[in-house]
């Protein structure tokens, strides 16, 4: 599953994704490993615990982010979330929280893009496009599998936003322009 709808109501979309089976499953196998090595080895007390830590260490590092984005309509913000385990560690406790705030009327299109993960094949991303052109994932790491997961996510964010009326209205508002436009111009008989 791409993200988890936490809370929906008419103001706020409050959706959030944390790792994964696959994310978990490898942290378990690499300290599993630093256990063992640990357990079965004849070597001093030092070196059992350096192979724990050193492999706790390597298990952290590939464990994914948690991660939150809050649509609030009374606020008028989108407040993505990101919050790192590792980068936790190594600051002790000082960082590891990142957070993007944006304005939800900059917000124009949120589509999906494909990436290509390394070993792995196609991960997919939602990007929400602002108005200024910049363009920002809705989570940092592409989640494999299923394109019509994010594709969900997608259309959920669309019609919280109510982006499809603003594109019909601003369609809509053209074609009237245009249709103006022509009735001024003199048609030529013949």
């Amino acid at each position: 599953m791409y993200m988890l709808v936490e809370n929906r109501t008419s103001s706020i979309l409050h959706l959030k994704r944390s790792p994964g089976i696959r994310s978990w499953s490898l942290f378990v196998g690499i300290s599993s490993i630093g256990l063992a090595a640990a357990y079965y080895s004849a070597d001093t007390l030092g070196w059992k615990l350096f192979y724990i830590a050193g492999c706790l260490f390597v298990a952290v590092q590939n464990l994914e982010e948690w991660e939150e984005a809050v649509f609030d309509k009374s606020k008028g913000k989108v407040i993505l979330k990101t919050f790192n385990l590792y980068k936790k560690i190594l600051t002790f406790s000082k960082g590891g929280h990142e957070q993007v705030v944006a304005l939800l009327n900059e917000i124009r299109d949120v589509n999906v893009e494909e990436e290509t993960v390394r070993y792995f094949g196609k991960g997919y991303l939602v990007v929400l496009r602002f108005v200024t052109g910049f363009s920002h994932p809705l989570t940092q790491n592409a989640v494999l599998g299923c394109r019509s997961d994010a594709e969900a996510v997608a259309k959920l964010i669309v019609s919280f936003l109510e982006l499809n009326s603003i594109d019909s209205h601003h369609d809509l508002s053209q074609s009237s322009e245009m249709e103006d436009s022509d009735a001024d111009e003199p048609k030529d008989e013949y």
